[in-house]
């Protein structure tokens, strides 16, 4: 028997998860949170389109520490305000949420920045550069009376619900192990994907090791090889580097009861298909157990479906197709209903905080050739 499709109102309960955008005008309109952008590279081009048509969210500033992609940006969505440094931006026009889309080892210090003067913070992965300093960020951030969240968001997606709920109903039978592997050839554009605190682990593998926490439960232990592949690079903004940062990944995780999953990441790794997720038609995450098999289609970050086998119906079925308006670049947008209309969500800074452990964990593994013990966790099962 097939399984019912996901309702996807049913399963968002009082939860904020993948609602689409155009969906949330039809709600009663609580406030606009007034959001800061800081970070007006190529990402913020994903997330100013999806915050300009949320009815919650009303961006009044943009900040780059290269005025001309602020300006460029704020021509661009009509946003007046325009600061090339985030002491401007804290001392200007007022607003609620900062959402930042800087590289990747500034977010720690601009976050903390940020929380310590008062404002929510959505930021992109990571939230900060070690668990110590995350777990100090969000206790600053409890202190101050503000949210903290960090990306990325493939647990709001109904591709994640569906696969969840097959896994809760036994429909897999006892699980065993979970595979997931996302790469590409690597940026060009950026130097800080190559330099300490990047690679491809905090870059790609976070979203897998997301999922498959978020399916799996919490990490107990991590074991991990690393490596670099390409020693140098040649880049956009900076000739040619030296790469630091792992362009190569092979992450396990223990999430006890005897369930192993591993993830693979990397910067090498040549895809016929292209890196558009649209594209993308293969399983990145397979499941398995005693009496089934789920596979997602796509990428956790764009699915395009999950298929299931069990021992009942062992063909592979297509289900969950519908990505109920689910995008990548929605959390910030799902941050501001959430402080809008005081709705839960789905993503929450322990999660993200226990994956920023994991990539910590993997690192010294590789390291020290030893299995690390986790001490983070979070609140599983994301979908009850």
């Amino acid at each position: 028997m097939t399984p019912p499709a996901v309702d996807r109102r049913l399963f968002l309960g009082t939860t904020l998860a993948a609602t689409a955008v155009p969906a949330l005008a039809a709600e009663p309109l609580a406030k606009k949170v007034k959001v800061a952008v800081i970070g007006c590279g190529s990402v913020s081009g994903q997330y100013l389109p999806n915050l300009a048509k949320c009815p919650y969210a009303e961006v009044v500033a943009v900040c780059d520490i290269k005025p001309d992609r602020a300006e460029k940006r704020g021509n661009q969505f009509k946003v007046a305000n325009r600061y090339p440094h985030i002491d401007q931006l804290l001392a200007g026009v007022p607003f609620d949420l900062m959402v930042n889309l800087t590289d990747m080892q500034e977010h720690e210090h601009l976050n903390r920045q940020a929380v310590e003067a008062g404002k929510h913070v959505w930021s992109e992965k990571p939230l900060a550069n070690s668990l110590q300093a995350g777990q100090a960020l969000l206790e600053l951030s409890r202190k101050k009376g503000t949210r903290l969240w960090g990306a990325p968001i493939p647990v709001t997606s109904p591709q994640f619900a569906f696969m969840a709920r097959q896994l809760a109903a036994g429909k897999l039978g006892r699980v065993a192990a979970a595979h997931a592997d996302y790469g590409h050839t690597g940026p060009g554009w950026s130097a800080f994907f190559y330099e300490k605190g990047g690679g491809s682990m905090p870059d790609l593998a976070v979203y897998n090791l997301t999922t498959l926490t978020g399916l799996l439960g919490p990490a107990k232990s991590v074991t991990a090889m690393l490596s670099v592949v390409t020693p140098t690079r040649r880049v956009d903004d900076n000739g040619e580097i030296k790469v630091v940062a792992e362009d190569n990944a092979m992450v396990l995780m223990d999430h006890g009861n005897g369930v192993i999953s591993h993830t693979q990441s990397g910067f090498n790794y040549f895809n016929p298909h292209g890196h558009e997720g649209k594209n993308e038609t293969r399983h990145t995450i397979g499941i398995v157990g005693s009496k089934g098999a789920m596979g997602l289609v796509g990428y956790d970050w764009e699915p395009q479906g999950v298929d299931l086998a069990t021992e009942n119906k062992p063909g592979f079925v297509r289900e969950s197709t519908d990505k109920g308006g689910y995008v990548w670049q929605m959390g910030a947008s799902l941050a501001c209903e959430c402080l809008a209309t005081g709705k839960d969500f789905l993503v929450t800074p322990e999660h993200a905080l226990h994956v920023l452990e994991v990539i910590q964990a993997a690192r010294q593994s590789q390291d020290t050739g030893r299995r690390v013990e986790m001490r983070s966790t979070f609140k599983w099962p994301v979908v009850s």
